[in-house]
């Protein structure tokens, strides 16, 4: 296997776990239905790309490139957002069905849409933050070819 994927897929199953316990805990404190605490998700999702990438640079030493240390932020947040978006598909159309229409309220009502478009907007956050994220920690991760200069 390639060691990219494998630290990827290790650092997928630990932010999986964090986002989910996140949201178990907050379903605890009956604080889930609040949409503006998902910002968090964001921060778990760019603790683990940055560490996932920062631990294969570690790992790779002189082998490490802009493309495999991009690929490894890549695969580490699609991993984690499709095991995601299936915890939260399987929440919210079998054990919470309410859920949805707490949040939701009246929106998309006349589309007979319902839990999709959370499934929908759960899955594109996480995509969406994924290439983002990857894309910042790289310019932080990178080789520079800038000749120093004298100050």
């Amino acid at each position: 296997m390639n060691r990219s994927f494998k630290v990827a897929l290790r650092y997928a199953g630990s932010i999986t776990i964090a986002l989910i316990g996140y949201f178990l805990i907050l379903k605890l404190f009956d604080l889930h239905e609040n949409p503006w605490l998902r910002i968090f998700n964001g921060a778990a999702m760019c603790v683990g790309i940055y560490f996932a990438i920062k631990y294969y640079k570690l790992t790779s030493g002189d082998n490490f490139s802009y493309i495999n240390g991009i690929k490894t932020g890549l695969i580490t947040g699609f991993i984690t957002t499709i095991l995601f978006t299936v915890f939260m598909a399987i929440y919210m159309f079998h054990l919470d069905v309410e859920f949805t229409q707490k949040l939701l309220g009246d929106w998309f009502s006349d589309y007979k849409v319902g839990a999709n478009i959370l499934i929908f907007i759960v899955f594109i956050e996480g995509m969406a933050s994924t290439v983002v994220l990857s894309l910042a920690f790289m310019q932080l991760f990178k080789k520079s070819n800038n000749v120093p200069q004298k100050t």
